[in-house]
């Protein structure tokens, strides 16, 4: 890998670093704990379960969670109705379910957990399920509003996207004490 795709690749990584760190506390580990269930990455339940509400939450979005799998393999590489129907449905029901749990307060924070979970080729359908699943009657109206109103004009009416994969992809993090750093 040449030096300056190394520094572009690390310059993406620490944007990508910086919107995350724009986003709410509730957001941030909504998402980590998402990314852990989603991607496999650690027993959700035991990591992020705080009670035993929490813990049935995690449950639930686990058991949905497994068509994550299948929706990857399901990305549509046009924008034919018949291409993407298969897709759409299970986006928009798995996105409803995110939206729903109220961790999660922008289009922003929706689609840099969607990107890591489904994908970058997901990019292009990402607005259209936000907007389908935060308009359904399951949430509040003001939280509706709240989430309609976070999508920029910018997103809703993208002439395109970027297909480069994400390079950040946040991660529980222990708290390790400073006399056990390396010097």
């Amino acid at each position: 890998m040449g030096r300056q795709t190394q520094h572009a690749t690390g310059a993406m990584a620490l944007a990508e670093m910086r919107e995350f760190a724009g986003f709410s506390a509730g957001a941030q580990r909504y998402i980590r704990r998402s990314l852990d269930i989603g991607l496999k990455r650690a027993d959700a339940a035991k990591l992020w379960s705080r009670d035993p509400i929490e813990s049935a939450s995690i449950g639930a979005q686990a058991r949905l969670y497994v068509r994550l799998d299948e929706l990857r393999g399901l990305v549509p590489d046009d924008s034919g109705i018949a291409a993407i129907e298969p897709f759409i449905a299970p986006l928009i029901s798995l996105s409803a379910f995110d939206l729903g749990q109220g961790r999660l307060d922008s289009f922003a924070a929706y689609r840099f957990l969607y990107e890591r979970l489904v994908g970058a080729g997901a990019r292009p359908w990402l607005p259209g399920a936000f907007c389908a699943a935060a308009a359904l009657p399951h949430l509040h109206p003001d939280r509706r509003r709240a989430l309609l109103q976070s999508i920029s004009e910018a997103a809703a009416t993208a002439p395109g996207w970027s297909s480069r994969s994400p390079g950040f992809f946040p991660a529980w993090v222990d708290k390790v004490e400073a006399d056990a750093l390396p010097n």
